[in-house]
């Protein structure tokens, strides 16, 4: 059974919404390195939330970008001009997770910096309430 457009952009909404919840949870742990990467998936899966209401198109599925997904998301709505500094987010989905995208690091101790992950933090939550703002009142 298929779901409608609006039923599916709402799930992964509702995903984003308890990934950034959990990723800010990380962050007061000071599991930065975690958070970082959740709070990228949570900008990630806002957007295509967003983009399944207005993209038929399965192609938006097939990036992890943040910037990508933000230019698709601002060619049909000018106000994701707002979040666009979120596209820093994208440096946060492989080197928080591998030890070998980090030459001689790791991960779990490389991403140590609780002012970075606040600014993740605050990047992300934009992301999530702009697209909770576009597809529950739009």
């Amino acid at each position: 059974m298929s779901r409608g457009h609006r039923e599916e952009a709402e799930r992964w909404l509702i995903q984003a919404e308890d990934e950034l919840a959990d990723a800010d949870d990380l962050r007061k742990r000071k599991r930065f390195y975690l958070a970082l990467f959740h709070f990228q998936q949570a900008a990630e899966k806002a957007l295509k939330a967003f983009l399944y209401l207005h993209v038929r198109s399965v192609e938006v599925f097939h990036t992890h970008s943040i910037d990508e997904l933000l230019r698709m998301a601002v060619e049909i709505d000018d106000d994701f001009k707002q979040v666009a500094r979120a596209k820093k987010l994208d440096r946060y989905y492989i080197p928080t997770r591998y030890p070998n995208s980090l030459p001689g690091g790791v991960p779990s101790r490389h991403f140590d910096d609780p002012k970075e992950a606040k600014e993740a933090m605050t990047l992300a939550r934009r992301v999530v309430e702009l697209v909770a703002t576009k597809v529950r009142e739009g």
